[in-house]
Formats: C-alpha cells, structure tokens, sequence
C-alpha cells in the first residue's frame, strides 16, 4: 500500500470513528462530557453525617522500632489528637548510644512536626523526614499502635 492510500485510509477511519461517536449521543441523552480528573476524591476519618471521628480525642504513646545498621532502635511517638486531626507530636529516642542513630534520630525528630502536625491520622505516611528514612519504620510502626488505641 502506497504512502497516499494510507493516509487516506487513516483520515476514513479516522472520521467514521469521530460520526459514530457523535451518532451515539441522542437528543435524550447528551453525551457525556463530564471531566472525572476534577473531582477530587478525599480521604478523612470523619463521618460527614456525624460529624465524629474515627479517632477518640486524646494523647496516645506508643514505641515503635526499626532496625538501622547499628542494630535495633527504638523511639516512643506521642500524638495529639483532635477530631482525627494530629494537633501535636513529640519523638523521643530510647537509650541509643549510637552516634548516627543519635544524629538521624535527632534530625528527624527536628523534622516531624511540620510534616505530621494539621494531617488526619489516616493520611499520615512519612518516609523520609530530615534526611532520616529509618526512623521513619519506627515512627509509622508507632503509629499503626496509636491509630489501634484511638479507634473509637
């Protein structure tokens, strides 16, 4: 087939594709032309009825672990909660003496807030926070303990 005939081929069916389509929308059910990409899904532990949470309002501590090269760490994670809502978090570290747990321990403990802080419980997932990812493991692994006590 030539150059010429395919193109002319492509350009029919191209143009009998396009009237079918129109030619499926009638007078009494326009097509639709609806954009799905703008609506936005959202994801909250209220109950939009209730206006509750999931969640019971408090202050809830749980350790959480993580194994770094240095062997088994621990942090002990407290959240505030507030509608489902972390109002505030305060990490500490548990008797590590390693420096470089100590420094990533510290930076991410300097880091936490301002990613947790204002977020649903629900929503929370750090990976990295002040240059430490695992920490990070004891912190989610925490969290998992706190969300099993607050659950209303």
């Amino acid at each position: 087939m030539t150059p010429r005939r395919r193109a002319a081929l492509a350009l029919a069916t191209t143009s009998l594709a396009a009237f079918g389509l129109a030619a499926c929308a009638t007078a009494d059910e326009p097509a639709d032309t609806t954009d799905e990409s703008t609506t936005p899904e959202t994801s909250t532990t209220d109950d939009a009825a209730t206006g509750t949470s999931a969640y019971a309002d408090g202050t809830y501590t749980a350790d959480g672990s993580y194994t770094s090269p240095g062997g088994e760490e621990t942090i002990t994670v407290t959240v505030t909660l507030a509608d489902g809502v972390i109002e505030d978090v305060e990490v500490t570290n548990d008797e590590t003496t390693n420096p470089n747990s100590l420094r990533y321990q510290g930076e991410f403990i300097d880091g936490i807030a301002a990613e947790v802080v204002g977020v649903p419980l629900d929503d929370v997932s750090v990976d990295r926070v002040g240059g430490s990812s695992l920490t990070s493991g004891g912190f989610e692994d925490a969290l998992e303990t706190i969300r099993d006590e607050a659950a209303a």
